[in-house]
């Protein structure tokens, strides 16, 4: 038997980069992304911490820059908020931490909804996958599964060119030890207002809002065996500082555990024995912009099929006293059961093993099923017990990770929490599961604000005055007390003049509420000012404006129009004047 520091842990752990390399770092990051795609970086603005100025201010700030962090900063780059994102590592933006495939069974459909609302990883997919395959046609279309193995370099440099080229959105490493709170804004439920983050260099951003997507990375600790090393995921620091300020704010704070199976080199492997899985043809895009993917069938990567046997159960059974991950209480995720679970729960059963590659020139298989957290030598023992990988060699050992999540019943439907204004919570410190899911908890807000939008809509349309009493409780709206017909709410938002907090001001109840969220009440001035309301606006304010003191001229109208427009296959609205 193998000495149990074969694979010592702390040398799987690469230590922390220093300032001066991470500028190095960022600069060359930044001129490979410039390169690739000819434009300027000037747009996206990367920085390094030292380069940071101490009292930097942003509408949003996004902290991970992970699957939910690069959604939730690309979506509020999007919607025109100045947004920036906040990771250890700039060259981790994007980084499949885990196994190397997106969709299935379920994942598949936020894969559509998330591409729906224009989000970024399902064009990337279709840019950077090497298997496309879609799951459970034997049943009704309702219930398939598009799934695709992922190429991991090909899918991070994707997703980065995009993120580093995002108008508004600038990038910039840092570690955030805690929050700015400020006295919370009345009106609204919670104790306190997030105004922005403190670094670990203890300079401060001050934002709008803040949206936490620390994934594994809060209070992290890594296990294999008995050993046990803070990190958030291997070769990166956990956060600490944050995790002790979200517990002292009162956040209920849960251990949930997760795990990753070992790397296994794929010269070693005999295929020739195991069931070959061939990718579709022709293959599906995940996104509804994608005519097809970049990758033609006869060129993608094949999968294999091998099965565990009683010799696994046997060998894990034998040694759960080694395996401290195993024997914890902390609870796992419902889709990541780790083999050591599946023997315990379902005992004398075979459980299927897929051999997955990680890239078009990667060597390294990823055995999807085999998530193990047993010590490195016993990691070997077993899976030479499987069919063909009898002589299998093992390049890096599987290990657990276990971390803090806050308990879901703590935020809002638009992922706001109770206690804290402002504060938003996105992906798996939410007890989320897997890539997906993750990216899709960024888009319940869109949909929380399209609902919002139509409710808020509908009220504005009920509230009907005089044009004299509207005059008297906006005298800046140009609105003739000479009209006869009464004047909705919506139609004073119109003008120019007039926003919702003008509005709620005059009429409080039950506008107030409609002006808590900044960004719902600047996009009910936006909704109403677009193509289909805009010409008979024009016309009434012509028509009936106050008269100014030149008796023969009337004043100019400047009304915002927003043109639906295509850029790369991406649609975005942009402001023009009419």
């Amino acid at each position: 038997m193998a000495t149990p520091t074969r694979f010592p842990l702390a040398k799987l752990f690469r230590a922390p980069q220093s300032s001066l390399s991470a500028m190095f770092l960022l600069r060359d990051c930044g001129r490979r992304a410039a390169a690739s795609l000819g434009k300027r970086l000037s747009l996206c603005r990367l920085r390094s911490d030292s380069a940071a100025p101490c009292e930097a201010r942003f509408d949003v700030v996004v902290i991970g820059g992970g699957h939910a962090g690069t959604e939730a900063a690309a979506a509020a780059a999007r919607c025109g908020s100045r947004t920036l994102l906040l990771t250890h590592r700039v060259d981790t933006i994007g980084q499949m931490s885990c196994n190397p495939s997106f969709g299935g069974i379920g994942k598949g459909h936020l894969m559509r909804e998330v591409d729906a609302l224009d989000g970024l990883c399902s064009r990337i997919c279709d840019q950077s996958g090497i298997h496309y395959k879609v799951l459970n046609r034997r049943k009704g279309p309702a219930v398939w599964g598009l799934r695709a193995q992922i190429d991991r370099k090909l899918y991070k440099q994707n997703m980065q060119k995009e993120v580093l080229n995002t108008p508004l959105l600038t990038v910039q490493e840092g570690a955030v030890e805690d929050l700015v709170l400020t006295e919370p804004e009345p009106g609204s439920p919670g104790k306190c207002r997030v105004r922005g983050v403190v670094l670990a260099d203890g300079s401060t951003i001050y934002a709008e809002s803040v949206i936490l997507t620390t994934g594994t990375f809060l209070r992290g600790m890594m296990v294999i065996g008995l050993e046990m090393h803070p990190a958030g995921r291997l070769g990166d620091q956990p956060a600490i500082g944050l995790a002790q300020t979200l517990e002292k704010l009162g956040f209920v704070v849960g251990r949930l555990k997760t795990g990753t199976p070992p790397r296994l080199a794929k010269e070693s492997i005999n295929f020739n024995i195991l069931t070959k899985q061939t990718p579709d043809n022709p293959s599906i895009p995940f996104s509804f912009l994608s005519e097809t993917v970049w990758i033609k069938p006869e060129d993608q990567l094949p999968c294999y099929l091998t099965h565990t046997n009683p010799r696994v159960d046997e060998i894990v059974l034998e040694n759960l006293h080694l395996n401290s991950h195993v024997k914890e209480t902390t609870r796992g995720p419902r889709y990541c059961p780790s083999i050591e679970s599946k023997v315990l729960r379902f005992p004398n059963r075979v459980h299927q093993v897929w051999l997955e590659p990680e890239g078009m020139d990667s060597d390294l298989i990823y055995p999807q099923g085999l998530s193990v957290t047993l010590p490195a030598e016993l990691q070997e023992k077993m899976i030479t017990c499987i069919r063909g990988l009898e002589k299998a060699k093992m390049v890096h050992p599987g290990y657990g990770v276990q971390y803090d999540y806050l308990d879901p019943r703590q935020i809002s439907p638009s992922l706001e929490t109770h206690l804290v204004q402002r504060l938003f919570f996105a992906g798996q410190i939410n007890g989320t599961t897997g890539y997906e899911e993750a990216a899709a908890q960024r888009y319940e807000r869109a949909s929380w604000m399209k609902s919002s939008l139509e409710e808020g809509i509908s009220v504005l349309k009920s509230i009907e005055l005089s044009s004299s009493k509207w005059k008297k409780l906006i005298p800046q709206a140009p609105i003739s007390v000479n009209r006869s017909l009464p004047v909705s709410a919506l139609d004073v938002l119109k003008c120019e003049e007039v926003d919702m907090d003008l509005l709620a001001n005059a009429v409080p109840e039950p506008l107030k509420k409609y002006t808590a969220d900044r960004e719902l009440a600047r996009r009910l001035k936006i909704e109403e000012n677009n193509p289909n309301g805009t010409g008979k606006m024009a016309q009434w304010l012509k028509t009936h404006a106050a008269p100014s003191e030149d008796q023969s001229s009337v004043p100019s109208i400047h009304i915002s129009i927003w043109k639906e427009s295509k850029f790369k296959g991406v649609s975005y609205r942009q402001n023009t004047n009419a």
